[in-house]
């Protein structure tokens, strides 16, 4: 006489659990709201940075006029000033590609001058 094998069968809820758990993280990543940004802007393009979205940002277009949240800036010193005590230590920069480079190290020099302890320039990632 023969003997049966008895094999167990695979259950697939471990394959459904982790396209589950999958489309959870991209949901989450893909829900992630950040403020918009002027839709006249073209950004600086940069390679091998680390990315993420920008926060409260100042605007500089081309012409060097600064915004912030779309209304106009009179100066870096007004919109220094505007700004709580807790957020004056890091100051976010997004450049037009544009705007001439001279232009941008005198604004973060400004900034510096003020009081802000770390200066950041965001730009899009490089596609090259």
């Amino acid at each position: 006489m023969r003997t049966r094998i008895h094999r167990s069968r695979i259950e697939p809820t471990i394959a459904l659990i982790n396209v589950v758990f999958l489309m959870l993280v991209f949901f989450m990543v893909a829900g992630t709201l950040s403020q918009p940004l002027d839709k006249d802007l073209r950004l600086v393009r940069t390679s091998d940075l680390e990315g993420r979205a920008p926060p409260d940002t100042i605007v500089v277009h081309p012409d060097g006029r600064l915004t912030y949240r779309g209304k106009a800036i009179a100066s870096p010193q007004a919109f220094y000033a505007a700004r709580p005590e807790d957020e004056r230590e890091v100051v976010r920069i997004v450049p037009d590609e544009a705007l001439s480079a001279i232009t941008l190290v005198n604004l973060a020099r400004d900034f510096r001058t003020l009081g802000a302890s770390r200066v950041v320039i965001v730009t899009r990632r490089g596609l090259e």
